[in-house]
C-alpha cells in the first residue's frame, strides 16, 4: 500500500536559509499552519500598497519580474522539498493577487473585493482555473492556476468597476 502525507505536519518543511524557499513560502506567511494560501495573499496586499503607486507601466515591469521569477522559485522550492505544489508555496498567490489588482480602481474596497474574488477563484477553482492545475506541472503549473485565476479576477473586478 502506497503511503500519502496525511496531514500539513508530516510535509517537509522549508529551509528559510534557502532564497529560493524564503521568497517561495512568502517570508513565512506559507508557514502559518492555518490558510497558508490566505496567508500568502496577505502578503500580496501588503507589497500591493507601495507597488500600487507606480505608473502601470512599472507596475507592470514589476508584475512581469514577479511572475517569470515565481516559476523558477516555486519549481525550485518545489524540487528541493520532493513535493509538487507544495501548499506553503505561496509566490503564486503572491502573483494571482498582483495580476488580479493590475489597473484597479485605487481604494481599500477594491482591495478588498480583489482579494475576495482572487481568493474565490483560487480556491473554488472553475474552469480553466481547475483544467491548468491538474495537468501542468513544474513551476510553470504551479503558477498557472494562480494567474489564471488572478485574470478571471481581475476580469470580475474591472467589470464591477465598470458597473458601479
Amino acid at each position: 500500500m502506497a503511503s500519502t502525507i496525511s496531514s500539513r505536519d508530516a510535509l517537509p518543511k522549508p529551509s528559510m536559509s534557502k532564497l529560493s524557499h524564503m521568497l517561495a513560502f512568502g517570508f513565512g506567511a506559507g508557514c502559518s499552519p492555518k490558510a497558508p494560501g490566505t496567508m500568502g495573499t496577505l502578503l500580496a496586499v501588503a507589497l500591493y500598497l507601495p507597488l500600487s503607486r507606480l505608473p502601470l507601466a512599472a507596475y507592470g515591469a514589476v508584475l512581469v519580474a514577479v511572475i517569470v521569477a515565481g516559476i523558477w522559485i516555486c519549481d525550485k522550492a518545489s524540487r528541493d522539498l520532493g513535493v509538487h505544489d507544495h501548499p506553503g508555496i505561496v509566490w503564486d498567490e503572491v502573483a494571482g493577487y498582483l495580476l488580479t489588482m493590475f489597473a484597479a480602481p485605487p481604494g481599500w474596497v477594491w482591495i478588498a473585493v480583489g482579494f475576495a474574488l482572487f481568493r474565490l477563484f483560487d480556491i473554488w477553482k472553475p474552469w480553466p482555473i481547475g483544467w491548468f492545475d491538474r495537468r501542468v506541472s513544474g513551476g510553470l503549473g504551479i503558477m498557472l492556476d494562480d494567474l489564471v485565476a488572478g485574470v478571471v479576477a481581475a476580469a470580475c473586478l474591472q467589470a464591477l468597476a465598470l458597473w458601479l
